[in-house]
């Protein structure tokens, strides 16, 4: 054989035996066994994750005082989102959605000739549940959330103000509109009923005055 080749391949052996040798006598040297105790435990706070994620709790907003104030004509430009699958004239054709004349206080899910879905059907509880205000304001904002299975995909009129309009031009699509919510309803209910008993009197009020005990001798009222 060459001696080229043999000085070449002994070159090459000399050298992977040297590599060998200080690969091994590095593990030696710098291994290190793992430690019996974590010197952190990193304990991520349960719910912590799913917060941050979803944000704060969505607070349902009461569409009642606002529609005392709405704007109806606005509400008209509004419906502009909604009229690609619903008409609101009377007599008006079912599209994607159906017609929606007379819509405030209807029965959910009872529009003549409109095939409803199954999640529709579902929650209308064969017509007992009917479009209030409360329904319609939650249904417009988040419809899939409201009725879980409707087929109906509209994102939503996320803002107060904007579906309080709205829902005040629905209503005046009707032959006789549903009446607006009464405003001293809330604080009528809230204040306690006047004489009605335990009811306390105001701060500096009087107090009622007692039975007068008829002095000794005296004659008594006639009971």
């Amino acid at each position: 054989m060459n001696s080229y080749v043999n000085m070449g391949v002994g070159a090459f052996l000399g050298t992977v035996f040297v590599l060998m040798s200080v690969s091994i006598a590095s593990e030696g040297i710098f291994h290190s066994e793992a430690p019996e105790k974590e010197g952190f435990a990193i304990v991520a706070e349960e719910g912590t994750a799913e917060a941050g994620a979803g944000g704060a709790a969505e607070v349902e907003v009461d569409i009642k005082p606002l529609l005392l104030t709405a704007d109806a004509a606005a509400g008209e430009a509004v419906f502009k989102k909604c009229a690609s699958c619903h008409t609101a004239d009377k007599g008006g054709a079912n599209k994607v959605g159906p017609n929606l004349w007379g819509l405030v206080n209807r029965p959910i899910a009872s529009h003549e000739g409109f095939s409803y879905s199954a999640g529709m059907k579902t929650f209308a509880e064969g017509g007992k549940v009917v479009w209030d205000y409360d329904h319609l304001s939650y249904f417009i904002e988040a419809p899939k959330k409201h009725v879980p299975g409707t087929a109906m995909g509209f994102a939503g009129v996320k803002k107060p103000d904007e579906r309080a309009n709205l829902i005040a031009w629905l209503r005046e699509q009707a032959d006789a509109p549903a009446a607006l919510p009464d405003a001293s309803a809330g604080s009528a209910e809230a204040a306690p009923a006047a004489g009605a008993e335990g009811a306390k009197p105001a701060e500096g009020a009087a107090a009622p005055a007692t039975e007068a005990k008829p002095a000794e001798g005296q004659p008594t009222p006639a009971q």
